[in-house]
């Protein structure tokens, strides 16, 4: 007779394999005849774009481009901007990846230099990380009862099943998907600047966002941070810039989504377009921002279980068949802040007058599981622009590293851990205190989730067989027993042909722990 088991389907998401690799661009670049000869290179940024990655029999095929741009001093006087974009390929072995699976690869800027070699050629070198991260969604079934009607208990003759179950909180993922938040605004000069003849530079970057889910949506807000450098109209050497925060709230739809599911949401800009527009008076006084957010999106959901560990008859034989499964459980959801206070020189050779502007990306370097902390160490990289009492190079910018150490408490980490951590700057500041030091201050964002593994017994299928006789009649029919080391209650019933409840009250236990050298007197229960 087989056994019919209740069995509760669970979604999960497993991350498989998470490598990285690294990309060395090299490569010489030549100014556009329409271009004024460079002088000095001030300023240089790149981005990252990506094609979708290929699989191929466990491993990725990866294609991009470096977008690089270049704030320099013109020969003449005054500046410029060029561009200019690096392809790249790259291909990753990633052992037992299948096309089934969910790949997601970020790419991360780790250095870029922009060397003069003479006034009409660059030589553009940079160093890109392409972080890969391979998970898997699976239906994992575990037996949680027997299936209603599976025994019936009132006949006489049915088999007396006896069932072990264990507790587990689960995380089942609800919702693994991307979606994008569009920001739409519009940035109007003071009266007090000059109209925009030319846009030299522009930065926008994120700050201060945070996302949570609501029922059918996802809710973010924070801030987006625009800094532009133009020429004045009327005078190319009238060189103004524009600092300014605009922060945005709004929802963006997703259903199945609940206010009551745990996020591990990782947020980044795909998109920034700046444009100088003319105001009502036909003057270019109005800059248009257009920007589009990514949300790739996982939601966890806590599912509490009894599942079936074990099961037996008194007065039967069962033979079990049983496997191993591996459920996650959630140690730790929290928001962390690091704050840095940090004093850096900025000697270079000639009087600083003002910081113009910074900003600054958080990066990880390590992090490490400790006893009941995770232990992470980072960087936070600076890009500084400040005016100079050179008349000839009045603009100057450099980049400084600033180290950080965080510890987050997560009881019960270990070295199988899995944790899914975002950085994000709520706060940068860096003000000259006198001569070349400057003071930085930054309060760094952690958003951590940590997710423990763990292997638990299931029982796949129950075969209830006949009682094996002889079996039945070596065991005694009442017997004395001293509990041994290692043994549970469980067991000794089992074994023993009884149940825990019998030995409970036949013993006057007050509960079901036992102890090694403890006396028990066991009663077989009838077979039949």
């Amino acid at each position: 007779m087989i056994l019919e088991l209740e069995k509760q389907n669970i979604h999960m998401n497993r991350w498989k394999k998470q490598v990285s690799t690294q990309v060395t661009l090299d490569d010489d670049f030549i100014v556009p005849d329409t271009m004024s000869d460079i002088a000095q290179v001030i300023l240089s940024s790149g981005e990252i774009q990506l094609e979708p990655a290929k699989v191929q029999s466990e491993k990725l095929s990866l294609r991009g481009r470096l977008d690089f741009h270049i704030l320099y001093r013109k020969e003449e006087g005054g500046m410029q901007t060029l561009g200019g974009m690096l392809p790249f390929e790259d291909s990753v072995n990633v052992p037992d990846l299948e096309e089934k699976d969910y790949v997601s690869v970020h790419g991360r800027l780790e250095d870029l230099h922009a060397d003069i070699i003479h006034s009409r050629k660059l030589s553009i070198k940079a160093i890109i990380t392409l972080e890969i991260r391979v998970e898997t969604l699976f239906d994992s079934e575990a037996a949680v009862d027997i299936a209603a009607g599976g025994v019936n208990a009132s006949d006489k003759m049915a088999p007396q099943i006896e069932i072990r179950k264990k507790e587990r909180s689960v995380a089942a993922i609800a919702l693994r998907r991307k979606d994008t938040y569009r920001v739409k605004e519009e940035i109007s000069l003071s009266g007090t600047k000059p109209a925009i003849d030319r846009i030299l530079w522009t930065e926008m970057r994120l700050t201060g966002v945070t996302v949570r889910p609501l029922d059918g949506s996802i809710h973010l807000e924070g801030s987006l941070l625009i800094f532009v450098i133009y020429e004045g109209e009327g005078d190319p050497n009238l060189v103004q810039w524009i600092e300014q925060s605009l922060p945005f709230t709004g929802e963006v739809e997703m259903q199945g989504a609940t206010a009551e599911m745990i996020p591990a949401i990782s947020v980044c800009l795909i998109h920034k377009e700046l444009e100088a527009r003319p105001d009502y008076d036909g003057e270019m006084r109005e800059l248009g921002i257009d920007a589009v957010v990514e949300l790739d999106v996982r939601l966890y959901e806590e599912q509490e279980l009894a599942i079936v560990e074990d099961l037996y008859a008194a007065n039967r034989e069962v033979e079990l068949e049983t496997g191993e499964a591996q459920f996650d459980r959630i140690l730790t959801r929290n928001t962390g802040k690091c704050r840095i206070a940090e004093k850096i020189s900025l000697d270079r050779g000639e009087r600083i007058l003002q910081v113009c502007h910074s900003s600054g990306i958080a990066r990880i370097d390590e992090a490490v599981p400790g006893q009941d902390i995770l232990s992470i160490d980072g960087v936070l990289e600076l890009q500084i622009l400040y005016l100079t009492d050179n008349d000839r190079q009045p603009i100057q910018s450099t980049t400084e590293m600033v180290p950080f150490h965080y510890e987050a408490e997560v009881p019960g980490i270990c070295a199988d851990s899995i944790w899914h951590l975002e950085t994000g700057l709520e706060q940068l500041t860096v003000a000259l205190t006198g001569g070349d030091t400057a003071e930085v201050r930054s309060v760094i964002t952690l958003e951590l989730l940590v997710l423990e593994p763990e292997r638990c017994t299931i029982v796949l299928k129950a075969e209830i067989l006949p009682l094996d006789i002889t079996k039945w009649q070596a065991i005694p029919g009442i017997v004395g027993y001293v509990v041994q080391p290692g043994d549970l209650l469980w067991d000794i019933a089992k074994r023993f042909h009884t149940t825990m409840d019998a030995i409970i009250t036949t013993n006057n236990l007050p509960s079901e722990t036992v102890h090694p050298g403890d006396s028990l007197i066991l009663v077989k229960e009838a077979g039949r």
